[in-house]
């Protein structure tokens, strides 16, 4: 056992079964890499590391669970590739722990959707499909759990879309708050998480072949879709978004 800045690390040792058993019990044999990388994510999902908080140094991480510094740096890359951690480079940077929410589940979603999209391996209109999937029963759920601030703050995203210009830098911005506020008001965490990463990555109004018509129309359907969630008919609520995300589709510029 090791103690270290008041955080407790040990490493586990394999257990053989007992001599006389009549036959072998399956145990997973975990590697070194492996077993530092679940104490450390123990650590921080148990709150012995809060958020923010910088963890000790490769070195004093690798003389603590007695492994190589190679080791350590192994089971860092991993916790970062799950967003547990941050790598800060410098003089004063080092490993700090990442907020652990679902702002945090979005905000990683969206990087690791968003490099595999960079990378070619998947394609805008699979993003586009998943968010259609999503979004139909995330604005069902608007309907059933909405609040009036909800409402209210989908009534201010569409009164400045009716004033808007087709220029105006704020009109994407704009579209995605209406659809977080649609997500938010689904009181389903991971469904937001997921809707506002795949929105922020499908770039729905960037991608529009916009004119003063469709931006008209867009607007009529943001309407329709506020009207079913005020009225609580979730039915309605899930037409509106489907003839919203299809029209949005009819009229995207290339893959979008």
């Amino acid at each position: 056992m090791c103690l270290l800045v008041n955080k407790v690390f040990t490493v586990e040792p394999v257990r053989l079964p007992p001599k006389n058993a009549s036959e072998f019990s399956p145990r997973p044999v975990t590697r070194p890499r492996e077993q530092v990388e679940a104490q450390i994510k123990n650590a921080i999902i148990t709150g012995q590391f809060g958020e923010g908080e910088r963890l000790p140094s490769e070195g004093e991480l690798a003389q603590k669970f007695t492994v190589s510094r190679a080791t350590v740096r192994e089971a860092l890359r991993s916790l970062v590739s799950i967003g547990l951690i941050d790598k800060v480079p410098g003089a004063m940077g080092g490993s700090f722990v990442r907020s652990v929410d679902h702002e945090a589940l979005g905000k990683t979603l969206r990087e690791s959707v968003d490099n595999t999209l960079q990378l070619g391996q998947i394609n805008l209109g699979e993003v586009v499909a998943v968010r259609t999937v999503l979004e139909i029963p995330c604005a069902q759920l608007a309907a059933r759990h909405r609040t009036s601030e909800h409402l209210d703050q989908m009534r201010k995203v569409i009164d400045y879309q009716r004033e808007a210009d087709l220029d105006d830098e704020r009109v994407p911005q704009m579209d995605l708050l209406l659809h977080r506020t649609i997500g938010e008001a689904s009181r389903n965490r991971v469904l937001l998480a997921f809707v506002t990463a795949l929105h922020t990555i499908g770039k729905p109004v960037q991608f529009l072949e916009l004119s003063p018509e469709v931006g008209r129309e867009t607007v009529r359907q943001h309407l329709a879709i506020l009207g079913a969630i005020e009225q609580q008919d979730e039915a309605a609520a899930g037409e509106a978004m489907r003839r919203h995300l299809v029209y949005l589709a009819e009229h995207g510029a290339g893959e979008a």
